[in-house]
């Protein structure tokens, strides 16, 4: 067996990966629920953030597992038009289970993701991840769906998948990265061996320890973020210092004159100990308030 489990097969899928290592215009989006312990371990490898990106295979009726088509997020649908005619399913029955489908898409959508958004996609590089591609159904619909957020580019990664599928998605993709591409392919869990199925919870949990992991892109942001707020705070509380250091306090107006001019005396002693530029605009001020006191008495006189 190729790979022992998801976990190695990302380790392995992120050494053909490594030209998109520590950018920050790369993004891993994982294909749930069986790609994101791939892509977990890719995002990780690579320092770059992770997401899921929902997509729902459709399946045959009577045989779910073999897919006519795929949805993903953005109301996009694929459809193998070729399958579908070949075995003659009606249109009736594609809606049907298109529907079902999208119902379980957008319970997921709230399940894994809440009330966050997808990370910023336009002008970024997205590898989208799965676990293997069989059809290439539901990655493709992935990259349709992706496209509409005007990435960058569009790279496809999978540790296994078949030659044909292979060949499909680089007509879409602007990059189909893939280890192994065995003939005749039979089932991408025949070449693990631990496939056991993956559930929301681990998905769920995933998420969490790649966004919360010291040094990982969402940590550094909210570092960073905190570092910029108590930069800020310190830049805010220097002025505040510095404002109360060059003006003397204010007096009611009713106050008794040996009291201003107590304040006045302690203001100026103060001023001896700082700049001879403050000295002198402090006294340039005080001069040209004698004046007017004095031009105003004689007024009165």
């Amino acid at each position: 067996m190729p790979f022992a489990d998801r976990a190695d097969a990302g380790r392995q899928l992120a050494q053909r990966l490594t030209t998109y290592a520590h950018r920050h215009d790369v993004v891993v989006l994982a294909l749930p629920r069986g790609g994101v312990p791939v892509g977990f371990q890719v995002a990780r490898a690579l320092g770059v953030p992770l997401d899921v990106f929902v997509v729902r295979k459709l399946g045959v009726p009577g045989h779910p597992e073999l897919a006519m088509g795929a949805i993903a997020s953005g109301g996009v649908r694929v459809l193998s038009e070729d399958l579908i005619d070949e075995l003659g399913i009606p249109c009736t029955a594609v809606e049907q289970v298109s529907v079902r489908e999208r119902q379980e898409l957008e319970r997921r959508e709230v399940l894994y993701r809440g009330n966050r958004t997808l990370p910023p996609i336009q002008h970024r590089t997205v590898i989208l991840i799965d676990d293997g591609v069989a059809t290439g159904a539901s990655m493709e619909a992935a990259v349709a769906a992706m496209r509409q957020l005007r990435p960058a580019a569009v790279v496809v990664a999978f540790p296994v998948g078949a030659i044909e599928s292979c060949a499909r998605l680089r007509r879409v993709a602007d990059a189909v990265v893939c280890i192994e591409t065995p003939e005749p392919f039979q089932a991408v869990g025949l070449w693990y061996q631990h496939f056991d199925q993956t559930t929301d919870h681990e998905v769920i949990e995933l998420l969490r320890q790649s966004s919360a992991s010291p040094g990982s892109p969402a940590s550094r942001a909210r570092e960073d973020s905190l570092a910029s707020a108590g930069a800020a705070g310190l830049r805010q509380s220097a002025r505040r210092l510095a404002i109360a250091g060059l003006c003397p306090r204010r007096r009611d107006a009713g106050s008794a004159p040996h009291e201003r001019r107590r304040h006045r005396s302690n203001a100026g002693a103060a001023l001896e100990r700082r700049p001879s530029r403050l000295r002198r605009a402090h006294r340039r001020h005080w001069r040209r308030r004698l004046r007017v006191d004095r031009r105003s008495h004689a007024r009165h006189t």
